[in-house]
């Protein structure tokens, strides 16, 4: 195993005050054809334990719904599950947009041609395509009416769109939350998703925190998101490499 890059060293050497923020799908997770059937890298639940006692905070922050991420993930100690990125935290004004979301589901399922995969989240609802990418046109289509008739948000993914109500809540407002007080604040994440949270940490280092924020790319990543990144790696095999180093190199500080 090589040296630990040097943006990661102020981790290493204080990881009492530092937060790891991490996401699942294509992160610690491998994207799969079907959402239901991820699973972490293996390796990746033990990892995160051992993180989770030396960190002053690990966090898998994830548009996937928290109960997922637990089923998935066994709530390893000292790791803070976060889910629909945020949302769920919000309380009421969150909560008020479930009926319209079931509604939404249920127009989708009924409508979606065959090949697209509609992945209810209770305050979110996701179409992927990956199973037919010809039919990413009608799952566009689809979520121009919602945002414009319903007020719902459409963000993209991987050969996917969500829909989320149009609440001010993803990784970046869920970072700048967990990392108040944090010396050294690193994210890493693979998708569009996670811009936001690659801005937040750009944020705080331009107050003087040590801040991280890496890329975990494959063959069919956005370039926006590594060109946003100090750091790329290949895909989950890539990022868990690199996190059991920085597993390694803070005990060696003890």
């Amino acid at each position: 195993m090589g040296a630990l890059p040097e943006i990661l060293l102020p981790f290493a050497e204080d990881p009492g005050h530092s937060a790891l923020c991490l996401d699942f799908d294509g992160t610690l997770a491998a994207i799969v054809p079907d959402p239901a059937a991820a699973r972490p890298w293996p390796g990746a639940t033990e990892l995160l334990a051992r993180l989770g006692a030396r960190f002053a905070l690990v966090a898998v922050i994830s548009g996937r719904p928290a109960d997922f991420l637990h089923d998935v993930l066994g709530s390893p100690a000292g790791v803070t599950l976060i889910g629909l990125y945020g949302l769920g935290q919000v309380g009421p004004d969150a909560r008020s947009w479930e009926p319209l979301i079931a509604d939404v589901v249920q127009r989708a399922q009924a409508e979606a041609p065959t090949g697209i995969y509609v992945e209810p989240k209770g305050l979110t609802v996701t179409l992927h395509w990956r199973h037919a990418p010809e039919t990413g046109a009608w799952a566009h289509a689809f979520a121009a009416r919602e945002e414009a008739g319903r007020g719902l948000r459409a963000y993209p993914g991987r050969m996917s769109l969500e829909l989320r109500p149009p609440l001010d809540v993803d990784k970046g407002t869920v970072v700048r939350s967990l990392a108040a007080g944090m010396r050294a604040v690193a994210v890493f994440g693979d998708d569009l998703g996670d811009l936001p949270a690659f801005d937040a940490v750009t944020e705080l280092g331009a107050r003087g925190v040590a801040v991280a924020r890496v890329a975990v790319i494959d063959a069919e990543s956005d370039d926006r998101v590594a060109a946003g990144s100090d750091l790329v790696v290949e895909g989950p095999a890539g990022a868990v490499a690199l996190l059991e180093q920085l597993a390694q190199a803070a005990a060696v500080s003890d």
